[in-house]
């Protein structure tokens, strides 16, 4: 990620969960229900119900493990990672427990991998960056997902199939059918395209 990218969605952010705090509207969602809702479409990911590590990217202020103890994983050891240095003492001032770590890099991780990575919203709000430099970040960043993870990654963007009247200029929707067949390529046989939940968006799935 370049250092202009990262400076512009690490002040956006840092200004929602200082206004909203530790709530679905503190990382730029609607409610609490849709969020748990795109959890749901993630977490899908996971074969192992026990026993895995996990990378929340871009985890605003850990709400993931709420919605992984709610649908029933153990055992687990949760590493959150989010740019913004306020998000990250949000998630720890709200979750402590031993088998949750955050950090603002992830050298602070000592560079190790991960079962799973999973990325929920990060994608989306592009601001004033320009299309091609943002389609750019997110192979970039899929990519790393690849490296990062030994199971397998998920992920959701906006969809190009939103209802036209309801797009936004500073957001970023995508053809699904692009970056399913990106990862079908370039990662894996193991793709899933999820797109018929209610929201605006799609998640992918991509098992090793």
């Amino acid at each position: 990620m370049s250092d202009s990218i990262k400076n512009k969605i690490n002040e956006y952010y840092t200004q929602k969960i200082i206004v909203n705090g530790a709530s679905a509207q503190g990382v730029d969602w609607n409610s609490k229900d849709s969020h748990i809702l795109r959890f749901a479409q993630l977490t899908k990911l996971i074969e192992e119900p026990t026993g895995f590590t996990i990378l929340d990217y871009g985890c605003g202020y850990g709400a993931l493990i709420d919605s992984l103890n709610q649908f029933g994983y153990k055992e687990y050891m949760y590493y959150g990672l989010d740019i913004s240095s306020e998000m990250i003492k949000a998630a720890k001032g709200y979750y402590n427990k031993k088998n949750e770590c955050f950090a603002t890099a992830l050298s602070d991780f000592n560079e190790q991998k991960f079962d799973y990575v999973i990325a929920n919203g990060l994608f989306n709000v592009k601001l004033n960056i320009s299309e091609a430099c943002w389609k750019e970040y997110i192979l970039d960043t899929i990519n790393e997902f690849n490296k990062l993870s030994v199971l397998g990654f998920a992920f959701n963007v906006l969809t190009s199939f939103s209802d036209k009247e309801y797009m936004k200029d500073y957001l970023h929707y995508s053809n699904p059918l692009e970056l399913f067949e990106y990862c079908k390529v370039n990662f894996s046989k193991r793709v899933a395209l999820l797109h018929d939940y209610p929201l605006y968006e799609y998640s992918i799935i991509v098992r090793k």
